[in-house]
């Protein structure tokens, strides 16, 4: 069994069983029992769900002798944001030609902005191409990629715009200056050699981890592979097969997890709808 962070897990799960799907209460016994069987031991899962809350990702209530945690509006934007991607039929290729180039600057004060700044570029697939200067291949739409920022992002601090490529000025070099493409392979290859083989769990018996981990192993893929144009690859880029590989076991998991966790649940199931979500934790879960 790969080694995942606590967090990515908790995410993916929530992405996938309970955004939009579940509306009853989660126990707290359900949440460590899925973690538990990704690999995460009942300490750690309880330390990532007080991590959450104090971090603005879950609503921490009381109820009685028991603690609620509800998802807030930016970890719901996190999920759905994730979701999207997740969903895409065509992951991996660029949105339009040519190539999207950004430059910003913030102030010495503001390292924290700076940093949600550059981790939400890479995620939208951009590189550092030289100081100050970032580039993503094809026609990103920027204003989607910064709204979560706009509140806090100072007016002027980020200049955004297309480019292409000009004859006798190739892209090759540049692509590899910004990228690690070696890297990007490993991280496919990697994905492909864990999740390739038919009916393969990584080693946990419960579907509803299993699909867990799959969600969050190709969510660490997706943020991998920032959708570079083919022509720079080789013919045997992993991509396509990385691709098939995410669909035919989530496939597989699909009926299995969703019967596991309605099961776990108390048949609850799952629901069609949207809404507000709710995990409920005993006190001692949170504290500990």
């Amino acid at each position: 069994m790969r080694s995942r962070a606590p967090k990515q897990l908790l995410l993916a799960f929530l992405g996938e069983f309970v955004l939009d799907r579940h509306s009853d209460p989660l126990r707290a016994s359900v949440i460590l029992e899925v973690l538990e069987g990704a690999g995460v031991a009942a300490p750690a899962a309880r330390s990532t769900l007080d991590r959450m809350s104090s971090r603005g990702l879950l609503h921490r209530y009381r109820r009685g002798r028991e603690i609620e945690f509800e998802l807030t509006p930016e970890a719901e934007a996190v999920l759905c944001e994730g979701g999207q991607r997740v969903r895409q039929s065509d992951p991996f290729t660029p949105h339009g030609g040519g190539w999207t180039l950004v430059t910003f600057t913030l102030p010495e004060g503001q390292r924290i902005l700076r940093h949600r700044l550059r981790a939400t570029l890479t995620w939208a697939g951009f590189a550092p191409l030289r100081d100050g200067l970032w580039l993503a291949p094809g026609e990103v739409d920027m204003a989607a990629v910064l709204e979560p920022l706009q509140v806090d992002l100072p007016a002027g601090a980020l200049t955004a715009f297309r480019a292409r490529e000009l004859p006798g000025f190739s892209m090759a070099e540049s692509v590899r200056a910004a990228w690690d493409v070696e890297a990007i392979r490993a991280a496919h290859l990697a994905f492909i050699d864990t999740w390739g083989r038919a009916g393969v769990t990584d080693g946990s018996p419960n579907p509803i981890s299993a699909r867990t981990m799959l969600v969050a192993d190709w969510l660490a893929l997706l943020r991998a592979d920032p959708r570079l144009p083919r022509e720079f690859m080789d013919p045997d880029w992993p991509a396509d097969r990385s691709f098939a590989v995410y669909r035919a076991r989530h496939d597989e998991l699909d009926g299995p997890a969703a019967e596991a966790f309605a099961r776990l649940v108390g048949g609850g199931g799952f629901a069609p709808g949207g809404g507000r979500r709710l995990a409920v934790l005993p006190r001692h879960v949170v504290n500990a």
